[in-house]
């Protein structure tokens, strides 16, 4: 893939005659208006993305892009970088926390190594790795423009794959010791916002390593983006170059996946603060793509709130979760599942003697 590749992708309209059939659909049935909140209108949306009245969700996909980060050379995080391989290897077999929570729940899982900093790829693991884990980027830009592409490219794939094979929606994960670090100073830099504002203890750190943590991104952020540090980015050719400097491999795969979702009009379920960061790039490379996305919660990260309502996208769950590996977004799926119950198979108004609720507003 190519630069003008990418920038030349275009994205169709969500069809919102369907949308608005799916609202018909919910009001029509025995319950409140709205009686299921952001549920109803989650439904609504993968109708849309899918183009019917009554979507398909019965086979779903969880991908995890799994990633090294240079910066973790900066004493960023609690643990070593060693931790990435060993919980990817967990992955390959289903026994890392996502795995053991889904086991008996029907969810396919695509572990991807696209930059597992080790010589090898872990049994279990897709193998497409770009590099072995990113440069530093305190130092020198995280990527070339090159590696970065290969990695989008790698997202795309994953989910043109799924469509062959019949999902009808993708949660997203990773998996990257040192990835809170790289997905604040993305986020900052593509807001042109204070990165003090949303730099947190990501996997666990003390104060002295917060402060360092803090200092390590604006060091990053005065190399990269220079008089640049209060401006948004607003191109797609900044949003490219801000991503290969300041990114992650599995950021920019994650991008991927949310560029793939809107072309193969895939539902793609936002995680944590990570994913998120990925969907919003998605979003400044490929203008369109939030459309087909959707939030899960709020992450414990600061950061992820904010990013979501630059989407204008609403999560359902609140519950401070901070774990990672795509298990925010899984959680969201069998709370689909159960909506979808009922807006398949509830009781409409006219099969009853109970008068239907009028709506009155949006």
């Amino acid at each position: 893939m190519t630069k003008e590749d990418l920038f030349s992708i275009k994205t169709e309209k969500c069809d919102e005659a369907v949308e608005q059939s799916a609202k018909g659909k919910w009001d029509a049935l025995v319950k409140p208006i709205d009686g299921l909140g952001i549920l109803e209108d989650m439904i609504c949306r993968i109708a849309s993305i899918q183009g019917r009245l009554c979507p398909d969700i019965s086979r779903k996909a969880l991908i995890i892009m799994c990633a090294d980060n240079g910066v973790v050379e900066e004493g960023v995080t609690q643990t070593g970088q060693s931790v990435t391989y060993d919980v990817s290897r967990l992955m390959g077999v289903r026994k890392s926390s996502v795995g053991v929570m889904t086991e008996n729940y029907p969810l396919d899982i695509f572990p991807y190594d696209v930059g597992i900093n080790s010589a090898d790829t872990p049994e279990g693991l897709i193998d497409r790795k770009v590099r072995r884990g990113t440069a530093n980027l305190r130092k020198e830009p995280a990527m070339t423009e090159e590696e970065c592409l290969a990695a989008i490219r790698v997202g795309i794939t994953a989910v043109q794959n799924c469509r062959n094979r019949g999902y009808g929606i993708i949660a997203t994960g990773e998996m990257g010791i040192g990835n809170t670090t790289t997905s604040t100073a993305l986020l900052s830099a593509l807001l042109g916002e204070d990165s003090d504002r949303f730099t947190g203890r990501g996997s666990g750190l003390t104060d002295d390593g917060l402060e360092r943590k803090k200092q390590v991104i604006r060091e990053a952020l005065q190399l990269h983006r220079s008089k640049k540090t209060a401006e948004p980015v607003t191109s797609k050719e900044e949003a490219l170059q801000v991503l290969r400097c300041l990114g992650g491999l599995d950021i920019a795969a994650l991008a991927g996946v949310f560029i793939g979702g809107a072309l193969c009009r895939i539902p793609v379920l936002i995680d944590g603060l990570i994913s998120a960061v990925s969907a919003y790039t998605a979003e400044l490379l490929v203008p369109g793509c939030r459309d087909f996305m959707i939030a899960s919660h709020t992450g414990k990260e600061r950061g992820t709130e904010l990013i979501l309502g630059k989407l204008s996208l609403c999560p359902a769950i609140s519950a401070d979760l901070a774990l990672g590996e795509g298990t925010g977004a899984v959680l969201l799926l069998p709370m689909l599942d159960m909506a979808m119950s009922l807006y398949q198979n509830g009781v409409p108004f006219q099969d009853t003697s109970i008068g239907q609720y009028e709506r009155f507003g949006k």
